[in-house]
């Protein structure tokens, strides 16, 4: 199987987002609350799984987690801390791109936290998601899957794209290296966070396409029904009977028409 063209993405992420649309419109009336995590390898397509929801959806509603490296005051908390500040208010979704689970992936293979911190975290995190699903909030943990091979292509196209250098970080290259590593890190913290109240979610990404459309459809079907009655809005007629230019008496500069 090829890897999915243009075209045949669009027309069916068309339907997934109006899908999305109406969920949010739920998510408000009910007052729901969800999490959405989004990990996986470097290159497998996280920020686009994210950005083809969040595009859709009321940025006041919705919002993109996606947090720098802690400062040394953040380190001297309790590991949980910072992220919690960010998790949804009723009638809000939250998306994480990369979440508390740094903690078992990137700052234990990297050798960035204690054996200690890690075992403390590993023995916390399935007590802290049961927390939060017993106090109402949907949480969705996803993992993007992708090949050695393809995330080397990844890496390749991104040093070689100016607008995807940025994506590349020196994590990202010390990583390169580590593939069995964090396979064995992923494959240790799934054991014990792949639970009941908070299982996992494997995404084959090798296809980023495929991936963005699979996962969505995924997350839609795993939701309660959301259908919520359609508001019938309507547009009153302008009294005016001209309609003003906008730049007519405009003080500030005008951008040159170019195109």
């Amino acid at each position: 199987m090829g890897q999915m063209k243009k075209k045949e993405y669009s027309k069916h992420l068309e339907p997934l987002q109006i899908e999305l649309s109406e969920m949010q419109r739920w998510v408000q009336h009910s007052g729901q609350r969800i999490v959405v995590i989004f990990e996986g390898r470097d290159t497998a397509g996280k920020g686009g799984a994210i950005n083809c929801i969040a595009e859709v959806l009321n940025p006041r509603y919705c919002h993109v987690v996606a947090l720098s490296k802690p400062t040394e005051r953040e380190r001297s908390q309790w590991y949980f801390q910072r992220y919690i500040q960010h998790l949804p208010a009723a009638g809000e979704i939250a998306l994480f791109d990369r979440s508390w689970y740094n903690r078992a992936g990137v700052e234990k293979v990297m050798g960035f936290c204690s054996d200690a911190e890690y075992t403390r975290f590993l023995a916390q995190v399935p007590v802290f998601e049961k927390m939060l699903v017993d106090d109402g909030i949907i949480l969705l943990k996803y993992w993007f899957a992708v090949d050695q091979e393809e995330q080397e292509k990844r890496f390749a196209e991104r040093v070689e794209d100016p607008m995807k250098r940025w994506k590349i970080s020196p994590i990202d290259i010390a990583a390169r290296s580590k593939y069995d590593d964090y396979s064995a890190a992923r494959d240790a913290f799934f054991k014990v966070t792949h639970t009941r109240h908070a299982p996992w979610y494997v995404v084959d990404a090798n296809d980023q396409k495929r991936a963005r459309l699979n996962m969505v459809a995924h997350l839609l079907h795993t939701l309660p029904d959301f259908k919520v009655p359609d508001e019938k809005l309507e547009l009153p007629p302008l009294k005016r009977k001209r309609l003003g230019k906008d730049l007519i008496g405009a003080k500030a500069i005008i951008v040159p028409d170019k195109y």
